[in-house]
């Protein structure tokens, strides 16, 4: 584990100050780092590229847009190695990265995997119910292939199948970041229990819902966005943000 502690940190109040910084120094440590930050980057870009073909090749498409509206909920999983990176660089330590890789496999047998469950549960019952809500408004529609799946949703059922479902991939959006934002990077950081880590998280956020949820729109509209040429902006996005959210949690509890 990264500390010996099994104390866990109270987070003090976010502040836009503290977002910016963050920022600030996410981008300094991709730039500080860019090939190990390309290495991790590339299970995002690879997820997403599979995930598109396959449903390509199988003409179900429609499940393209769950999975996109899915995929920043299971972000924060992959992160790790950013997570590690960021600390390195903190501690004045160099960027290796077989240490990087070594400690990021140390934690498999820690907390973090229980945490990372339950993400994975949640964003699997939201696929569940989103078929549901396909089946409700668009039950007899034919989605045989991109072309005809995208004339299907601009239909008046399509409209309201897209709204009701971002309304709901919203919620589960929102439950997830408030159990992860701080969360994975306490599990990462602190030898504490999964359960006390989520308490920990969801509190900072229900004590500072505006800001954190602002955050949360901000990664989420980030990591879309980069989803759009190919996947491919990824490789940028998701290092820079992944040490944000590291430098985000250390400047709340320390």
């Amino acid at each position: 584990m990264t500390q010996s502690t099994n104390s866990a940190p109270k987070p003090r109040a976010l502040t836009t100050a503290d977002l910016k910084e963050s920022l600030k120094r996410g981008i300094a440590d991709f730039a500080a780092a860019p090939m190990v930050d390309l290495f991790f980057a590339s299970f995002f870009v690879l997820t997403g590229m599979v995930m598109f073909w396959i449903t390509y090749a199988t003409g179900t498409t429609f499940w393209l847009v769950l999975a996109v509206m899915g995929f920043p909920l299971v972000g924060t999983l992959a992160a790790l190695g950013f997570y590690e990176t960021s600390r390195l660089r903190m501690a004045g330590e160099p960027v290796d990265f077989n240490a990087i890789r070594r400690m990021v496999w140390s934690h498999k047998n820690g907390q973090l995997p229980w945490l990372a469950t339950i993400i994975v549960v949640i964003f699997l019952f939201w696929f569940f119910l989103g078929h549901m809500i396909f089946a409700l408004f668009l039950g007899l529609a034919p989605m045989t292939n991109i072309h005809s799946s995208l004339d299907v949703f601009l239909t008046a059922d399509g409209l309201m199948m897209l709204t009701f479902g971002s309304v709901v991939g919203a919620l589960f959006a929102i439950v997830i970041f408030a159990l992860s934002v701080l969360g994975i990077p306490m599990l990462y950081d602190r030898d504490i229990d999964f359960m006390t880590a989520i308490i920990r998280s969801m509190g900072a956020v229900r004590a500072n819902p505006v800001i954190y949820l602002a955050w949360g729109f901000f990664l989420a509209i980030v990591t879309l966005a980069a989803m759009l040429p190919l996947f491919l902006g990824l490789f940028i996005a998701m290092p820079v943000l992944g040490h944000a959210t590291w430098h985000l949690y250390k400047r709340v509890t320390e």
